[in-house]
């Protein structure tokens, strides 16, 4: 996938760099790489790191966020299992405080073609699509903030490496529109 590798370092004043979405995106999504593949999806809530040392000092020493006005992550665990992530993803509400979400989930990606005249059944559909033999293997991370602001990785199993993530705001725009609903108060 030949993508340049993601610069997170901080820029001088001269040159704008990754804002602190794409930098707690790209930090998120490193974490669930080194999990290897073949994982469930893993949510996140973004926190200001700032407030996250102020609320709880016993953590400040392993916050990795250099500065307190980045998000810092904060796995929610114990997602409960589901085969419909919308309608998990539309049960969930996050107090003030959590300023943005990430959702880590790998999915397979197949040409158009493949998705002709597939089984009825949903089992012999999927076991079909598995069984495509330009099946490729993704992980997505799509973040979001409550400003609207989003962002997304894509890394794919047969370019595992951290250099190799793509980026872009509109990747998956499904995924990061049902995460924003979850940061809107009056969506409920």
């Amino acid at each position: 996938m030949g993508v340049p590798p993601i610069d997170t370092t901080p820029s001088s004043a001269d040159t704008p760099g990754p804002g602190p979405l794409l930098r707690a995106a790209v930090d998120t999504e490193q974490h669930v790489a080194r999990g290897g593949w073949d994982q469930p999806p893993r949510l996140f809530a973004l926190v200001r790191t700032g407030l996250l040392r102020d609320r709880e000092p016993a953590l400040a020493e392993q916050l990795t966020a250099p500065e307190d006005d980045g998000f810092t992550a904060v796995e929610q665990e114990r997602l409960p299992p589901t085969t419909d992530l919308e309608s998990l993803l539309g049960r969930i509400a996050w107090p003030e405080d959590v300023e943005g979400v990430a959702l880590a989930i790998e999915r397979i990606v197949v040409p158009p073609e493949a998705e002709r005249d597939l089984p009825t059944d949903r089992q012999e559909a999927t076991d079909t699509l598995m069984a495509h033999p330009a099946r490729k293997d993704v992980r997505l991370l799509a973040a979001c903030l409550r400003d609207g602001t989003r962002t997304c990785l894509l890394r794919q199993r047969d370019h595992d490496s951290d250099d190799a993530v793509a980026v872009g705001e509109d990747l998956a725009p499904g995924l990061t529109h049902a995460l924003a609903m979850t940061l809107v108060d009056d969506a409920r």
